[in-house]
């Protein structure tokens, strides 16, 4: 019977985190950091290569904004889900 009641609460934690996991995939707050993060990676990128006409250079732009600010999204989702629960 314990053993049950264990695999009963493993599942409702697994719950847990499956819906914190999808609050956070559809909050604004990760889009808005999302945003920011990519805009201010583009503008960055595009004044160290302005005078670069170089097409595979200028398609780097949103793979490497989209990378990092997703990468950087751990601290502010901590922040999030201090927040949230």
């Amino acid at each position: 019977m314990d053993k049950m009641k264990q695999e009963i609460e493993n599942i409702k934690a697994r719950n847990k985190r499956v819906e914190l996991d999808k609050a956070w995939e559809t909050s604004w707050i990760r889009r808005i950091c999302i945003m920011i993060l990519t805009y201010i990676i583009v503008v960055i990128y595009s004044f160290v290569i302005k005078n670069t006409d170089n097409i595979f250079l200028s398609s780097l732009v949103p793979v490497i904004g989209f990378t990092l600010s997703t990468l950087s999204l751990k601290a502010v989702r901590k922040i999030w889900e201090k927040s949230v629960k």
